[in-house]
């Protein structure tokens, strides 16, 4: 459904971004941002299948900074190379990218962000940053940055087993902001969203994105009354 773009940052910086239409008038926009491995096969699957429930989506290759074209697999030595490009990467750098993302795609109508790992301590950031009308965090970690408020709603979806995030980290977004839905999913694992990796958890993952898509409805598409009520909450 999507392709690669090439898209421009304030700073002159050219990158890639992939950018999928839906296939009628879109009900918004949405702002897809990757792993530490790169705008790879899955990141591209999630960013069309977003455009297939009606958004215009685009997952800019924020890698592109450091090399251009890194699609990393899953693997031990994938992570630790994803983690060193992480650390050669300017926050504010990335900021002006993903602005740029979003800049591309703002004539959908309202915009919203969704971030895996990586991605969902972005789009967490993103929440203060950037105009956006909600984001939704998928196991990223924000504990680090509580202070920096969002200005819109967030949603943040969180495995009981993960080994990166514990659930005293969760505890302590849902005390920081007692009326976001922060969910929890019992049994499942880091990644548990990626269905290319082991760690994916089928029934964890229907159930996040169905309250994903809810959410983004009501935030972004408009309709009144779709998205779930905040509360903590726990899949079986």
């Amino acid at each position: 459904m999507g392709q690669f773009t090439t898209i421009m940052a304030r700073d002159g910086h050219e990158f890639q971004a992939w950018l999928a239409a839906p296939p009628g008038r879109p009900r918004g926009a949405l702002l897809v941002i990757q792993e530490i491995f790169g705008v790879n096969s899955h990141i591209r699957a999630v960013t069309d299948q977003f455009a297939a429930e009606g958004y215009t989506a685009i997952a800019p290759s924020l890698f592109d900074r450091v090399r251009r074209g890194i699609e990393l697999g899953f693997g031990p030595t994938e992570l630790q190379e994803g983690m060193g490009y992480v650390k050669q990467l300017d926050p504010e750098a990335t900021r002006r990218d993903l602005a740029a993302a979003l800049a591309v795609v703002k004539h959908s109508g309202r915009a919203g962000a969704v971030g895996y790992c990586w991605g969902g301590s972005l789009a967490y950031l993103a929440a203060g940053e950037l105009p956006l009308a909600c984001a939704v965090v998928y196991y990223g970690r924000v504990v680090n940055h509580l202070e920096r408020r969002p200005r819109c709603p967030v949603m943040y979806h969180f495995g009981t087993e993960d080994r990166s995030i514990p659930l005293a980290d969760v505890e302590r977004i849902r005390a920081a902001f007692p009326q976001a839905p922060v969910y929890t999913y019992e049994g499942a694992g880091h990644a548990f969203n990626n269905d290319q990796r082991d760690s994916y958890d089928a029934q964890a993952a229907g159930l996040a994105r169905t309250r994903t898509l809810e959410f983004f409805a009501r935030y972004v598409a408009g309709v009144a009354g779709a998205a779930p009520p905040p509360a903590e909450s726990s899949a079986p």
